[in-house]
């Protein structure tokens, strides 16, 4: 997957947690759970969506990796999605 396709699985998994998020408007490196507002059960639900659409797994440990747009692209395109 490139970069646009990438953004389209994160906008996506976000849009299940956080219906309406705008991945334009939000700071890209701030995290997910201050920029949405979500809480710690959204964003596990937010890696699931990620995992369902990319068949990644994704080890616990891993999970901080996800937690903002920059570092989820970093991620996703280093575990070659």
């Amino acid at each position: 997957m490139n970069e646009t396709e990438i953004r389209r699985v994160i906008a996506a998994a976000l849009a299940e947690v956080a219906p309406g998020a705008d991945l334009d408007a939000i700071d890209a490196d701030e995290d997910f759970v201050y920029e949405l507002d979500i809480d710690s059960m959204d964003f596990l639900n937010f890696v699931i969506a990620v995992h369902d659409q990319t068949g990644v797994e994704i080890p616990e440990r891993d999970y901080p990796r996800l937690s903002s747009l920059t570092k989820a692209l970093e991620y996703l395109q280093g575990v070659g999605v």
